[in-house]
């Protein structure tokens, strides 16, 4: 997958933002400038994955990390199309929820 980026408020480019999964330490991964930048924790079961804990680094708020990590994160859980999705985390509860295209990912 392509890494997502943001767009600075006067339509400039801000620095990029790279997300990747880094399947070793169970979590999606946001970078700016090769710096991490933020992560979601997810633990793997049959059949689902469970998102855990988001964290944003506070240098970093504000830029659209945890949203990257967020559509980054769940676009490669459709495109597997292997497991259904658990958000314990509250802010990948949230952010599912203001972009009900990724309703269906939810496990009932």
């Amino acid at each position: 997958m392509p890494p997502a980026s943001g767009e600075g408020q006067d339509g400039a480019m801000s620095d990029e933002i790279t997300v990747s999964d880094n399947p070793g330490q169970h979590r999606y991964e946001a970078r700016i400038g090769g710096v991490l930048a933020g992560f979601s924790v997810y633990e793997l079961s049959e059949g689902r994955i469970t998102f855990v804990h988001t964290e944003v680094d506070t240098k970093f708020e504000g830029k659209g990390v945890g949203s990257a990590i967020a559509r980054f994160a769940l676009d490669d859980v459709s495109s597997q199309g292997e497991r259904s999705v658990v958000p314990l985390c509250p802010f990948i509860k949230a952010w599912i929820g203001k972009h009900p295209e990724y309703q269906s990912l939810v496990q009932d």
